[in-house]
């Protein structure tokens, strides 16, 4: 047989089995929340993921039926060789990889010891698994879900060393108290370690927290090795295929959190760029421009305002804000135009001509930084400008179109007809394309030859992408010069957090115009998409979520030697002005204390005596307040004393104790080691001795057998003892 499998007979059992059933309850329970924890970072393959769940969760069915199925030794033996040919075989033929096919290999052989664990070492070693998982866990994911999993991962592991030590205890045990074999004693024992389990998960935590922020911190690398490239990465790169705005736009996952100063209502719109493209074939976008590297100043900034006579000077009002990336590997610093500095834990960055800019630090990847931004606004009299005159560079870079659709530039022609300022022509172009094409996310299965053709004269619907690569086009087709840049608009503002949630969803492309005397001016001529909706109960919950994921990924998982220099800055801050505040407060009450006294003694002077008598009788009274649990008892021990045969066994006590008293007297003091017996054979006088050995003898068949006859007589027994000579 390979399995085992047996059920209790009988509603009693002993409080060793009891302990045993709570025991392998909390380590399953422990097993299947360290899987749980593993299976949602979504590294695991669905294969792997449904046979350890089923597997798991017919362990759960077998301990709910309080059954026991238990592996033979030999079936043991043979699944374990099979797990490691298995395992062979993974690596060379199914997951050809070693990581994957090692997680694998660990996951049976759980399976294996799970179903046939009997030793302690067995159950060791499904606790040391499990705690290698949430281990693995912890690597892969920086989801802020991971601190309940492991609360609750902490807990069970109490749980089980409690349980565990109490099952050593027993067997180590040379003599064992009598097993009530009640039920109610098994149920008291689950309360008293529900009870205890919290209270030591609640200290754990404490000391944890204590470690974690105290701890001087030398890096912040952030576990970038494990994360993979997605359509978020490909979407932001240097070469971009037309239609992956669109396919990463399909995704709600939260990209980033950006907090600007001084907006805590939402009244902001943020914009930010990632990269601009400026070079076209007819299907994909571009960046060829030059890169400069910018090293870290004095102050601690990278300084990104370039100096060139592609932008104009910075006019407008500055602002300063926090951007908090998600876990996705990218080299781009998304950042609101004008980037005028930069400042995070990097060594050196990189800036190109269309003001993108680039991590060149591989220890340190894009995840918080700060930075300043000059928001501008164009002036009338640039707008104004008829001219067409444009630096020979730009025109080189930005002027520059694969072979068109011959349809394309009669219709720009048309709709630019009644402008005369570049200006007036880009935004004729924008608002065209906004009034006489539809919004969709409804990506056609393959890429048309000419996509942007496709887009202006056949399907006349797309995305964000094709009507800012169609705006491009025409404001090239017309002589002026256009990039196109993609980036995130919009988010959704966390009136918790003050900060703008950016999803996926945001992912936006626009245009940038050169305009004369003003510079890159941006426009959108992409249509509202109609997603405005009410938000429900549901909306506002998952804020609070997103608010607490955010102080997660900021206060633990990107905690650094900064985030300890800005707590200790805060600490001292606030321990200087609680200090002040109490010295403030200590000399009023202290005016007021001294203001009291001598009004005091102003009062009390002529009539010492008076309320000196009546200062005694308050602390007397208190005094006898304070005694009256002390008498009550003493009264209580009195009547049982007069009255034994009520309360036999406590009467006995009493009286016992009484004769120990007079014992002690005459030179015998009993011994709390010794018993009733070895006292009275230890007294050398014999009238002494035989009056202790015949009130002994009454005194222990009432006090545990609970005989009013005998605890009747012990007050005579006791005055025996005292009047013997």
């Amino acid at each position: 047989m390979a399995l085992h499998t047996t059920a209790p007979h009988g509603k009693d059992i002993t409080l060793a089995a009891a302990i045993r059933r709570y025991f392998d309850v909390v380590l399953y329970l422990l097993i299947f929340t360290g899987f749980g924890t593993l299976a949602s970072t979504g590294r695991l393959d669905l294969a792997t993921v449904l046979v350890v769940t089923s597997a798991l969760l017919y362990r759960g069915y077998i301990l709910a039926h309080r059954r026991q199925v238990i592996l033979s030794e030999r079936w043991t033996n043979l699944l374990t060789i099979a797990c490691v040919g298995f395992f062979i075989a993974d690596d060379f033929l199914i997951s050809r990889a070693f990581l994957g096919a090692t997680v694998h290999l660990v996951l049976f052989v759980m399976l294996v010891r799970l179903f046939s664990a009997q030793r302690d070492r067995d159950h060791y070693f499904l606790a040391v698994l499990s705690f290698l998982m949430v281990l693995a866990a912890a690597v892969l994911t920086v989801d802020s879900t991971f601190l309940f999993a492991l609360a609750g991962f902490i807990l069970l592991a109490v749980a089980a060393f409690i349980l565990m030590e109490m099952m050593h205890s027993l067997k180590k045990s040379a003599v064992l108290a009598r097993d009530p074999r009640v039920q109610s004693a098994h149920r008291k024992l689950s309360f008293a370690i529900v009870a205890i389990a919290p209270v030591l998960l609640l200290l754990i935590l404490i000391g944890a927290s204590g470690i974690f922020f105290l701890l001087p911190r030398v890096s912040a690398r952030f576990m970038s090795a494990e994360t993979g490239a997605n359509d978020i990465t490909m979407g932001f790169s240097a070469r971009v295929e037309l239609g992956r705005i669109g396919q990463i736009q399909q995704s709600k996952t939260v990209v980033m959190h950006v907090a600007i100063d001084g907006d805590s209502f939402g009244a902001f719109a943020p914009k930010l760029r990632g990269v601009a493209l400026n070079r076209f074939d007819g299907r994909t976008w571009s960046n060829t421009s030059g890169k400069r590297t910018v090293f870290r100043g004095s102050d601690g900034r990278f300084d990104l305002a370039l100096r060139n006579s592609q932008v104009a000077p910075a006019r407008g009002r500055s602002i300063h804000y926090r951007v908090t990336m998600e876990p996705f590997v990218t080299e781009v610093f998304f950042l609101l135009a004008e980037p005028q500095s930069l400042e995070g834990t990097y060594r050196a960055v990189s800036e190109d001509s269309d003001g993108d800019v680039f991590d060149l630090d591989n220890e340190h990847p894009v995840t918080r930084y700060e930075a300043n931004s000059e928001i501008r606004t164009p002036s009338r009299k640039s707008i104004q400008l008829t001219g067409d005159s444009y630096p020979a560079q730009i025109q080189q870079d930005y002027l520059q179109l694969p072979t068109l659709d011959p349809r394309i530039k009669p219709l720009t022609e048309k709709v630019v007809s009644a402008a005369t300022t570049p200006y007036t022509r880009a935004t004729a172009i924008e608002n065209y394309l906004r009034t006489h094409y539809g919004y969709t996310l409804q990506l056609a299965s393959s890429t048309p030859a000419d996509p942007v053709a496709d887009f202006l004269f056949v399907r006349r619907h797309g995305h964000c992408e094709y009507f800012s690569s169609a705006m491009a086009v025409m404001l090239r087709v017309v002589g002026i010069p256009a990039r196109v840049v993609n980036g995130f608009a919009g988010g959704e503002f966390n009136d918790i957090n003050s900060q703008y949630v950016i999803r996926a969803s945001d992912a936006h492309s626009w245009v940038e115009a050169y305009i004369p005397g003003e510079g890159w001016l941006a426009f959108d001529p992409t249509p509202g998409g109609g997603n405005g909706q009410p938000h429900s109960q549901w909306d506002r919950l998952m804020l609070y979520v997103d608010a607490m994921s955010s102080f997660w990924r900021e206060w633990v998982v990107n905690y650094d030697l900064a985030h300890q220099l800005r707590l200790t800055q805060d600490a001292t801050h606030g321990s200087r002005a609680i200090v002040g505040q109490a010295q403030s407060w200590g000399r009023i009450h202290y005016d007021r204390m001294l203001a009291w006294a001598r009004y005091a003694e102003a009062r009390l002077g002529a009539s010492t005596v008076k309320w000196g008598v009546r200062t005694v009788v308050a602390v007397a009274l208190c005094l006898l307040i304070i005694s009256i649990p002390r008498l009550l008892l003493l009264f209580q021990k009195i009547r049982v004393a007069r009255r034994p045969r009520q309360a036999p066994r406590l009467a006995a006590s009493i009286w016992y104790e009484r004769m120990l008293r007079q014992t002690a007297k005459r030179g015998w003091t009993k011994s709390p080691a010794q018993t009733p017996e070895e006292f009275a054979s230890l007294i050398t006088d014999n009238t002494i001795k035989c009056h202790v050995s015949d009130f002994t003898e009454h005194y222990e068949r009432a006090r545990f057998g609970n005989s009013a006859e005998d605890v009747s007589r012990l007050p005579e027994l006791y005055e025996e003892i005292k009047t013997a000579r």
